[in-house]
């Protein structure tokens, strides 16, 4: 049976520690105008807010679990998305941050055993704002080269198999909290 072709982001899945995986808070600038969905790999940037990360970013912080913040009008809002453009006070994102928390994320490309150990970097697709979820993905680039992610292995699953669209398992890699420069 083929693996569906159907992008999800990033979604944790256990810790290299065996704990389970857990969400910091960090802040999204007021006025941001970009979709943050949840399972997008997020970045800090050098104003010290957190920003959807782009192929080839190396300062990646985590993955983006949604966020809270006090909206124009003054309600509260809780959202597994960041509505771009949002204008808004007491902002939180939620990340998990861990640089060893390790995730499930489908790959663009046709991985094989032989791939498990390699890197890649992502692929930005465009979230759901109906389901608020990602579609980001690895690129079906992957080598023993540096990028954003380390293929640890196929993610089990009944449903998953080597080929096209497999589901990996993998860590960020390039992560900011495990030794990269400074942003």
């Amino acid at each position: 049976m083929a693996n569906a072709d159907a992008a999800f982001g990033f979604v944790p899945v256990r810790h290299m520690s065996g704990y389970a995986p857990r969400a910091n808070k960090y802040t999204i600038g007021s006025g941001y105008a970009t979709d943050i969905f949840n399972g997008d790999m997020v970045v800090l940037a050098s104003d010290g807010e957190v920003e959807q990360a782009a192929a080839t970013n190396t300062n990646n912080l985590g993955v983006f679990a949604g966020c809270s913040y006090t909206a124009s009008d003054g309600s509260y809002v809780y959202s597994e998305r960041w509505p771009a453009s949002t204008v808004a006070t007491d902002i939180i994102a939620y990340v998990y941050d861990d640089p060893y928390t390790v995730f499930k994320v489908q790959s663009a490309g046709t991985p094989a055993q032989t791939n498990v150990g390699n890197c890649a970097d992502i692929v930005v697709g465009t979230g759901s704002t109906i389901t608020n979820q990602s579609a980001m993905e690895i690129s079906g680039t992957m080598a023993a080269g540096s990028a954003q992610c380390k293929i640890l292995a196929l993610y089990d699953a009944p449903e998953n198999s080597f080929g096209a669209n497999a589901v990996m398992e993998v860590l960020i890699n390039e992560h900011l909290l495990k030794g990269t420069a400074g942003i």
